[in-house]
């Protein structure tokens, strides 16, 4: 399947469970480009608009589906990277310059989510997801304190890059703690596994490039497995979503990989820039929005996102 009316997009099969996810007339649109690096889409149907981060101009933009248009969201943004709304609507950001997770309220305010973990400042909250219990799940690699290009370069508190998880009361629990460079993760639809990416083979020869697979346990908070899910087969894994069937939509360096549930690479979305996250969107969160370096791409699915987020 060809559709290449933006220049250097494709759509690869690569299993006929992949070519039921397009209509006939599917086809990859670019809705605007201007960014550094771009991050973190979220979509919030009550504005019908997509936020995202343009992490290294320190600043937020926001598109509009009426109309198309887009402006700054937010700037200064404090560098931030991933997003994504809570079940009450509202923005939960990942911040660098900051090392923390905050959330928008519906006045407008700012509040600290997390900003450390046992008294230390944490490293630079890289993706963050909200669990059906209100629970909010984040990784904290280094990439914010490695130089001041996104974020401002400083000395680690804490050993290591983790997974954490703050409870609905604040309490902020490291949930993972046996990886070089956590980065996206996103939940089955039921919840029973947590997805997250290493993109450890940043700063370590031969160093992880794949997505693992946590099982949650009846208490909704404790993991354990952990095996490899998927290896990369361009560059990295970084942001990605879950379908409502559990097919895993991954970005890469080459576009976006989906993954069955069984983890076989069924297809594939070329975008001619490297790209670091996406999201499910539209009133039936039935379009896909990828966040490619400088552009925000856009494309209709045959299947829905299994939350927003």
């Amino acid at each position: 399947m060809h559709f290449g009316q933006v220049e250097g997009t494709d759509i690869q099969v690569l299993d006929p469970r992949f070519k039921r996810m397009f209509a006939g007339w599917a086809r990859v649109e670019r809705l605007w480009t201007g960014a550094r690096w771009s991050e973190g889409p979220v979509w919030f149907p009550a504005g019908r608009c997509l936020i995202w981060s343009d992490i290294p101009n320190n600043r937020m933009l926001r598109w509009i589906e009426e109309s198309g248009a887009v402006s700054v969201f937010r700037a200064p943004s404090n560098n931030s990277n991933g997003n994504t709304i809570d079940n009450q609507g509202r923005l939960v950001t990942c911040e660098h310059l900051t090392r923390r997770v905050t959330r928008t309220e519906v006045d407008g305010s700012v509040a600290v989510v997390a900003d450390r973990w046992q008294g230390r400042r944490l490293n630079s909250p890289n993706d963050v997801v909200v669990k059906s219990d209100d629970s909010v799940w984040f990784s904290d690699p280094a990439y914010g304190i490695d130089t001041d290009t996104e974020g401002a370069r400083a000395e680690p508190e804490i050993d290591g890059c983790h997974v954490y998880r703050v409870d609905a009361g604040g309490a902020v629990e490291r949930v993972i703690d046996d990886m070089v460079r956590p980065n996206g993760l996103a939940f089955s639809p039921d919840e029973r596994l947590l997805y997250v990416a290493d993109t450890g083979a940043t700063h370590k020869e031969n160093g992880p490039r794949h997505i693992r697979r946590f099982a949650v346990s009846a208490d909704g908070k404790s993991l354990s497995g952990g095996a490899v899910f998927a290896e990369s087969t361009s560059g990295l894994f970084d942001g990605f979503r879950v379908d409502r069937q559990g097919r895993i939509w991954t970005s890469c360096e080459e576009g976006v990989h989906c993954y069955d549930p069984d983890g076989t690479l069924i297809g594939k979305i070329l975008i001619p820039e490297t790209v670091a996250n996406l999201t499910f969107g539209g009133a039936k969160r039935n379009r896909l929005f990828i966040c490619g370096t400088s552009s925000l791409y856009a494309v209709m699915l045959m299947t829905n996102g299994s939350r927003l987020g």
